[in-house]
């Protein structure tokens, strides 16, 4: 069964070969799907695809045809208006198709062919395959985004101001979607402070005075509805303002900002008036932030692209309401041989068959082959018209311009950018493998020991590959069978525990005769860094032998300075030039294992420090000393902070957190 067909059926999907996708969103699938060109003669013991039998067969009917290589992987999905006329333009020569698509047309093993009732269903499920395989030579949208809404639950009587990643068919209204989640967030946090909405999650009005009223209304942040304090016609008033505020009518928030400002201030309540003054610059910044853009005021999405051999930048600016909300650059890959009209089409059914979010107007660089289709797709997508565009004069053919010039900008600068990156990171492996005469040095492992005194001895485990950290193959190891400051025995433990572990999921996966990887200690390194010099590597060279494993081993020399000085590699202390990248690549990973090893020591000290304090105050068992360990940093954080603050943690109620600000306060005790 192949990848289409398991889909098709898990998904509910009728079709004669099995080879269909989800489309996806609101649309509904094919009410038909064919697929065909499958038939194969044998030879032997080998199928061979007859490719001018199937072409033969080819019907003049809409649909999607995907071609496939000799070990059946999928090089390209297109639609075609006509699957006959279309497919059969491939193996025809001489037609100008450009490098690219020729070089495809001679992998092509075999193809297949989806029919289906119209070419608008035919554009949704190519975009469908097109995001399930990733094809080699389509052009492809490698940002995979998903962008923040203010969603206003007005479902719920008493309605609250959320962020979201989604916008869904419920009563709630969405703002957006927004290019920032901080921004976002910020809004959030400054509708609550101005409209004194409620932030739980309680049932409203089924749980009203069943609770206690949260901290945010004695901050006086909250109306508390939960307590009844507010009715909900008050209560929806305010939500109204917030909606008004949200809609970018912010001119009667800020003069009953400024208006109440004043009149605590004529009244000495100076504290109100300073609260009201920092929320007044609050949302006269946010105001400020929203830039006219059009005085038609509809949401618009700018489009336009820069292209270079290699890689295209489309960048889009977002007009919603009439205003400038934000701008993102998207990267699309395969673009050899395209035309900039092409790559923005695909950019186009790409983008738009994943945001929820469908604008009236879409402005375009250039004009497109299948804009009037496009068109219709989005319109249904929206649930209303929507247009493609491309200005010729005034204002709006220089916002494209304008798009188009960041896009070339966005493209030059991450050239750069990236060139100085691969310096760092891959140039500098080769660097050091280099100078060591190794053949390379693509996945390095570096260790460290860290205790005071023989306390808590602990080892760290960082992983580099390509020149980059990856921490998710970081490891920890709480040293099980050393006592005392003994760096050696504890490096030999963690070393032999690394590599024992490694060993044993090799061995599960030739059990279960598995391709992927088991785990992130299946993995051995090109070349093992030791934090330090002759004593730790040969201590690594030891557990090694012992193994039956052969790495290189490097120790990372230091000075009295404790400055990294050169590399000790097969008795020899090899000096580098301070100024290289090599040398910089390995002062930043010593440096890392230095810092995890020591980060996870100091938290192992932080949690015994504070599980010996907070054993001492009544009413703090171990399900609330984990709930302060868990919020806190320390236990100076602890002594340091409000009963408001203590309070805030569900497990601590207000009474509980009074005796742990008065036991700080009363013993002041040291850890």
């Amino acid at each position: 069964m192949s990848v289409e067909e398991a889909s098709a059926r898990r998904k509910g999907w009728k079709c004669k070969a099995g080879q269909a996708v989800s489309m996806g969103g609101s649309e509904r699938p094919p009410r038909r799907l064919e697929v065909q060109g499958k038939s194969r003669q044998k030879r032997g013991d080998e199928e061979m695809f007859q490719v001018e039998e199937e072409l033969k067969k080819l019907p003049n009917k809409p649909g999607v045809y995907i071609m496939r290589d000799a070990q059946d992987g999928i090089l390209y999905v297109g639609k075609a208006v006509n699957l006959h006329n279309r497919v059969r333009s491939y193996f025809r020569e001489n037609i100008g198709r450009g490098p690219a698509i020729d070089k495809m047309v001679q992998l092509i093993a075999r193809f297949e062919y989806i029919v289906t009732d119209s070419e608008l269903e035919a554009l949704v499920l190519e975009n469908n395959l097109i995001k399930e395989h990733s094809p080699k030579y389509n052009t492809l949208l490698k940002d995979d985004k998903t962008y923040p809404y203010i969603k206003v639950t007005l479902g719920e009587e008493y309605p609250r101001i959320l962020f979201s990643r989604q916008m869904k068919k419920d009563k709630s209204k969405y703002f957006g979607p927004y290019t920032s989640a901080a921004a976002v967030k910020d809004t959030i946090e400054l509708l609550n402070k101005l409209y004194q909405l409620r932030t739980c999650s309680r049932m409203l009005p089924r749980d009203i005075g069943l609770d206690r009223p949260c901290l945010n209304y004695h901050i006086k942040q909250c109306a508390a509805p939960c307590q009844g304090y507010i009715s909900k016609e008050e209560y929806r008033k305010q939500v109204a303002g917030a909606l008004e505020f949200l809609n970018g009518n912010y001119s009667l928030i800020l003069k009953d900002l400024e208006d109440q400002m004043h009149q605590a201030a004529e009244e000495l309540r100076f504290e109100d008036a300073a609260k009201y003054r920092d929320l007044y610059n609050s949302v006269k910044q946010v105001a400020q932030k929203q830039k006219i853009t059009d005085s038609d005021g509809e949401d618009k999405d700018v489009i336009a692209l820069y292209q270079d051999e290699e890689e295209a930048v489309v960048q889009v600016f977002f007009v919603r309401d009439g205003k400038l909300i934000g701008r993102e650059h998207y990267y699309m890959t395969h673009v050899s041989g395209k035309s900039k009209p092409q790559i923005l089409e695909d950019f186009i059914k790409q983008f738009y068959a994943g945001t929820p979010f469908i604008p009236k107007e879409l402005m375009l660089q250039y004009e497109i082959e299948d804009a009037g289709l496009i068109e219709q797709w989005l319109s249904a997508r929206r649930g209303a018209r929507a247009y493609l565009r491309v200005p010729k004069i005034g204002y709006k053919e220089k916002l494209v311009e304008l798009a188009a010039q960041n896009a070339k900008l966005v493209l030059g600068q991450d050239r750069e950018r990236l060139a100085r990156e691969e310096g760092r990171t891959i140039g500098a492996v080769k660097e050091i493998a280099s100078l060591l005469g190794i053949p390379k040095a693509d996945r390095m492992e570096a260790f460290d020991i860290s205790n005071i005194s023989g306390f808590a001895n602990v080892g760290s485990m960082v992983v580099y590959e390509k020149g980059k950290p990856k921490r998710s193959d970081y490891r920890k190891f709480k040293i099980r069978t050393v006592s005392g400051p003994d760096d050696y025995a504890c490096m030999k433990e963690v070393l032999t525990r690394r590599f024992i572990h490694g060993l044993e999921e090799g061995q599960k996966l030739e059990e279960k005769e598995l391709d992927r990887e088991y785990g992130s200690f299946t993995r051995f390194p090109d070349l093992l860094l030791m934090d330090g010099g002759k004593g730790q590597v040969n201590i690594a060279l030891t557990v090694l032998s012992e193994l039956g494993i052969q790495i290189p081993v490097c120790g990372m020399v230091k000075d009295d300075n404790h400055r990294t000085r050169g590399l000790y590699y097969q008795n020899v202390e090899l000096p580098i030039d301070p100024h290289s990248e090599g040398f910089k690549l390995i002062t930043r990973i010593q440096d890392e294992a230095h810092r995890f090893a020591i980060e996870y020591h100091r938290s192992l000290r932080s949690k015994a420090q504070v599980q010996s304090s907070l054993d001492q105050i009544p009413g703090v068992g171990p399900a609330r000393r984990k709930a302060l360990m868990r919020s806190f940093r320390s236990i100076e954080d602890i002594r340091n902070a409000s009963v408001e603050e203590l309070a805030q943690i569900p497990e601590i109620p207000l009474p509980i957190a009074g005796q742990i600000y008065q036991f700080f306060r009363q013993n002041n005790p040291s850890g």
